[in-house]
């Protein structure tokens, strides 16, 4: 009778197959203020998640405007368009989840603007993901002095003549606390199995980008920099979604920052008008699991960035996903593609 059974049981494996993969989309998105700083950003804003539908959005530059919480007041607009999402609430990064939260948790808590880190917990098909949304400190960015700004005062200074000097300008920020507040809290998530998302807006680029092969091209006037706050992620194990899909820098920049709005002035979408700013500061981090495969990765938005102060169509070769109709923002967003098995 059991040896029956078991046949019959192999035998429909074999003739239906393993168990098919779902799909999984995760979404990083710098919604600029809530998208108050562009007309009808904040209906662009809940049209562009509708349309999207991922099942987990973080969001950077949440304010909670209007005496009301932004995540609660975003999923009450979804659910007009006919979309359920749920929400952490949070301040300065904020998190959106298709499934229901079993629990959050304040990982690294806004303070003077130097950035935040919040979490949720959620269940898809039976495995547990920890999704985690960082707004780091915005208040030094070392990016910028080496274009000649300082990062705290956006005021023009002399450019930084070693990396050596660019890195200790960036330990003024509080990115790395952050990230290592994010790394401990992680460990007990990864330990318990759970599937350990990142998303959000660094303000600080990329180890990976600013190379050998980039050293002469974007303002990186001949540094090569290894940026602290990826470099943590990644030396910890975790796999920086964009830069695995394309891992060729020069034809895949991936610029998320600044991104062209053509509803806005271009003065108020640089901070360094005289330089070639464009980096990648948003990103999709994850932690390799066996149920997990990495499927593919684009940007979310206009193509065009603003360098020396003026609109230029990007040439690369990154793939986008353009908007709608508003752009409420002025970021690029990340929207990576997994399957879970």
């Amino acid at each position: 009778m059991n040896k029956h059974f078991l046949l019959t049981v192999l035998l429909l494996g074999l003739i239906v197959g393993p168990a098919a993969a779902r799909r999984l989309t995760v979404l990083q998105w710098n919604i600029w203020q809530e998208g108050t700083m562009v007309p009808g950003g904040y209906e662009a804003v809940a049209d562009e998640i509708a349309r999207l539908q991922p099942d987990f959005v973080t969001l950077s530059e949440v304010r909670n405007y209007h005496g009301t919480r932004f995540c609660d007041r975003i999923v009450n607009s979804l659910r007009e368009r006919g979309v359920t999402y749920y929400s952490f609430f949070s301040d300065d990064s904020g998190l959106l989840s298709r499934h229901p939260i079993t629990d959050s948790l304040t990982v690294f808590p806004l303070n003077d603007d130097h950035g935040s880190i919040h979490k949720l917990v959620a269940q898809v098909d039976g495995q547990e993901f920890a999704v985690y949304t960082a707004h780091l400190d915005y208040l030094d960015d070392a990016y910028y002095n080496v274009r000649g700004y300082d990062g705290s005062t956006w005021k023009e200074i002399p450019l930084p003549t070693s990396v050596a000097e660019v890195l200790e300008r960036n330990d003024c920020s509080r990115r790395d606390d952050a990230i290592r507040n994010f790394l401990k809290e992680a460990e007990k998530d990864r330990q318990q199995g759970r599937i350990v998302m990142l998303g959000g807006d660094f303000n600080e680029p990329s180890h990976l980008d600013w190379t050998r092969d980039t050293k002469d091209l974007f303002d990186h006037h001949g540094l090569i920099v290894p940026w602290t706050v990826p470099l943590l992620l990644d030396n910890a194990g975790y796999t920086d979604a964009y830069r695995t899909v394309h891992p060729d820098v020069r034809s895949h920049p991936g610029f998320t920052f600044p991104s062209d709005n053509p509803l806005v002035p271009v003065k108020k979408l640089t901070w360094a008008p005289k330089a070639d700013e464009r980096d990648r500061i948003d990103y999709v981090f994850f932690s390799p699991h066996p149920r997990l495969r990495l499927r593919k990765a684009v940007l979310f938005g206009p193509r065009g960035c603003i360098v020396r102060n003026e609109r230029t169509e990007e040439t690369s070769r990154d793939p986008f996903v353009l908007p709608l109709d508003v752009w409420p923002t002025d970021h690029k967003g990340v929207l990576v593609t997994f399957t879970l098995r």
